[in-house]
């Protein structure tokens, strides 16, 4: 009997262990790459991130006055929607903005026909950038009938 079969020790050969540790780290690294993509967000949408802006508007927005100077209708193009966009202009800190909301899936709570050219509104604006406003949202009106 030789010296290894009577300590009873067992012999392997030198790789086997680490093709077992590469095999448990490949399984591991493919199971946590599955759990990412299943459980990631998805990406946000441009309407999503619109309702978003306007959601934090209607909380956080100071209001001044403005007036709404035109309601145009664009005509769909490039893979983009029809589209009803809301032209106003206000004035904060002695700047003049002009500004521009994409107001179709508005709609429903306005009435377009009577927002005419030199129609007094309220607007929401952001404080750090006067620029990000809007007249009309889901929980909010600026318009005066």
């Amino acid at each position: 009997m030789s010296e290894v079969e009577r300590s009873g020790a067992h012999f392997t050969y030198p790789g086997m262990d680490s093709l077992r540790l590469y095999g448990l780290v490949a399984t591991g690294s493919v199971a946590l790459l599955g759990t990412y993509f299943l459980l990631r967000r998805k990406p946000k949408t441009p309407e999503d991130l619109e309702r978003e802006r306007r959601a934090w508007l209607e909380g956080s927005g100071r209001i001044t006055d403005g007036t709404v100077i035109d309601v145009q209708e664009l005509e769909p193009a490039n893979h983009h929607h029809a589209a009803v966009m809301l032209i106003y202009k206000y004035d904060v800190a002695g700047v003049s903005y002009e500004c521009s909301q994409d107001v179709t899936y508005l709609r429903h709570w306005i009435n377009l026909h009577s927002c005419r050219l030199g129609l007094h509104t309220s607007v929401k604006y952001d404080p750090q950038n006067p620029g990000n406003s809007l007249v009309v949202s889901e929980n909010w009106m600026g318009l005066r009938q």
